[in-house]
């Protein structure tokens, strides 16, 4: 009896330490195919989020476990594949690759080149999903992200690792605010991700001339997955931007990510889940619509320096119906983020751009990522302007003014008319508090409103030729002191004399 035990110890141990040379592999079956996601069955092992590889050499991702069946999302084109075609589960969370070289490309949600250049080499792989990182690596906003937009930078300002909501309806410049960011990173060393779910291809490509033509594509990325695109290619859009997005944040640098937008990305995961028959919520919504958005929205963050110290910023996009704020999604995605943008359809219209409510708009980082410069020009301008928007309406209703009250709606038109701004014209930092502090401190009260723009032309262009010390100060100290102060007096004052004396 010893000897036999003794046979089958051998046995068992030759068994554990020889390899027989097979590989087993978890093969199952398409059953159904509806609109890029497959129904499977005798895949019992795999998880969520698995790659699983067709015969032809498709990916797909698993989205929904079920008892009898598995269904997952195609990674590719999914009319390549018919029912009975067998599948295998490759053990691999759904992952796309990322490299520098992916800096200046036009890619799919899968890492595909779709502008027609070469095959990106990938040095790695970074999964789509990911648990945002806890709090324990993270550490307080505080560097600001130059917008190069006035208003913002004064008003609503962005720290780099902040998510800020720009929010508004169809046709009020939301997409236009995010791509003068992105422009104005040129000398910010900041990376940028243009994320572009359910849009017209012509508009892409639009965006894409611009980036090119400002010579802002050579440290952009730009993810497309159009309107024509299946839905569950939409529905992954926006986390492989934030794939790409992380991969260079671990390498310590900091990035842009542009979502535009996710009201398009709601819609293609209720369609995603309505395929699925997944019980429908709210505006036919599925229950974790939320959940869609915080898990993405949450791996923006600031890393502590022990961790890389690198930043990704997100600027999620949302369009509302009729300035509806309290709908479903946009309500959603307020809560999640850390402040918004609102642009209102009467201010664009009456031609204030950009058309932000400052009533309405908030950054919930505020003071902490500015700078000292910004906050000692804009630190009660505000209050004053919203104050300024009341008075104006109500000053249509009173036939007499007091003085104050007309030096006060004076003063207001002319802060607005300051912090207005043509597209894909951002300005430097030293700019912007050159031209605030000169309608803060009352240099353009008497100033005729439709002289503004073009004394702003002269002042600045006068800083640049004359006072290119005194600006570089400003920038590079990032506060004003008081000879700042007094030179930035002496040039406003040498602006102002050919108005002056046209006023005589």
């Amino acid at each position: 009896m010893k000897q036999i035990d003794n046979y089958f110890q051998k046995i068992q141990s030759k068994l554990q330490t020889e390899s027989t040379g097979y590989k087993i592999d978890e093969v199952g079956y398409i059953d159904e195919i509806k609109d890029g996601v497959v129904v499977l069955s005798g895949l019992d092992e795999v998880a969520y989020g698995e790659m699983i590889e067709f015969e032809n050499g498709v990916y797909a991702m698993v989205i929904n476990l079920d008892k009898n069946k598995v269904d997952a999302i195609v990674l590719g084109d999914y009319l390549t594949l018919k029912s009975g075609d067998t599948a295998k589960a490759t053990g691999v969370q759904a992952s796309i690759p990322v490299s520098d070289g992916f800096l200046g490309r036009v890619v799919n949600p899968i890492g595909e080149p779709i502008d027609g250049g070469p095959k990106v080499k990938s040095e790695k792989n970074y999964p789509l999903e990911k648990i945002a990182p806890g709090v324990v690596y993270r550490k307080s906003v505080k560097k600001p992200l130059q917008t190069g937009i006035k208003a913002i930078d004064a008003l609503i300002p962005i720290g780099r690792g902040q998510r800020e909501l720009i929010i508004g309806d169809r046709g009020t410049g939301k997409t236009t605010i995010a791509v003068d960011t992105i422009i104005n990173q040129k000398k910010e060393k900041v990376i940028c991700v243009y994320c572009a779910i359910g849009q017209k291809n012509s508009k892409v490509a639009q965006i894409v001339d611009l980036l090119r033509k400002n010579n802002a594509l050579d440290y952009t990325v730009v993810i497309s997955s159009s309107a024509g695109d299946p839905a569950a290619a939409q529905y992954l859009a926006p986390y492989a931007a934030c794939a790409i997005a992380e991969y260079f944040m671990d390498k310590g640098k900091d990035v842009l990510v542009v979502y535009d937008d996710l009201s398009k990305h709601a819609w293609a995961y209720r369609q995603v889940s309505l395929v699925l028959r997944r019980p429908a919520g709210r505006e036919a919504y599925p229950g974790d619509v939320f959940y869609l958005h915080s898990r993405l929205l949450e791996r923006a963050c600031s890393l502590d320096d022990k961790y890389g110290g690198g930043t990704i910023t997100a600027l999620p996009i949302v369009e509302t119906l009729e300035g509806d704020v309290s709908a479903y999604i946009p309500t959603n995605i307020i809560s999640i983020t850390d402040g918004q943008i609102f642009l209102e359809t009467e201010l664009f219209n009456a031609g204030v751009k950009p058309a932000i409510n400052v009533g309405l708009s908030v950054s919930r980082v505020g003071g902490s990522a500015q700078t000292k410069a910004m906050k000692q020009v804009a630190a009660k301008l505000k209050l004053d302007l919203a104050q300024y928007r009341e008075m104006a309406a109500f000053s249509q209703f009173e036939s007499e003014l007091d003085d104050e009250t007309k030096k006060f709606l004076n003063r207001g038109a002319k802060i607005t008319q300051v912090l207005k701004q043509n597209k894909q014209e951002t300005y430097d930092l030293a700019s912007e508090v050159a031209i605030i502090w000169a309608a803060t401190k009352g240099y353009l009260d008497r100033l005729p409103l439709e002289k503004v723009e073009e004394f702003e032309k002269k002042y600045l262009d006068l800083l640049r030729k004359k006072a290119s010390e005194l600006m570089e100060n400003i920038k590079e100290q990032r506060t004003i002191n008081d000879k700042d102060e007094k030179g930035l007096e002496k040039f406003v004052k040498e602006a102002l004399k050919p108005y002056q004396t046209e006023e005589k």
